[in-house]
């Protein structure tokens, strides 16, 4: 899968590791484990195709509240940020 030994941008080593990937469809959230090439120096992430397709097909299956197949892990919750609740 490898395609560049270093990063065009910042000249950083690249590695293929296991990454945890959040995907967000309307109110859901999935979290999925994929390989991916990852750049040490900036953190950048490339997958393959096959992997960006399966992205794809799972947000769809959120948007559309398609669970099936998706196992409950938890819940999630919207934080205000600190802004919205500061007095002008």
């Amino acid at each position: 899968m490898l395609r560049f030994s270093k990063c065009p941008v910042s000249g950083g080593e690249m590695i293929e590791k296991e990454v945890e990937k959040l995907l967000r469809g309307g109110k859901h959230t999935a979290v999925l484990t994929v390989r991916a090439e990852v750049y040490l120096h900036c953190g950048e992430r490339l997958y393959s195709k096959e992997t960006i397709s399966r992205f794809e097909q799972i947000r769809s299956k959120l948007l559309r509240q398609d669970l099936a197949g998706f196992q409950p892990v938890g819940q999630s919750f919207q934080v205000p940020s600190e802004h919205s609740n500061a007095q002008c």
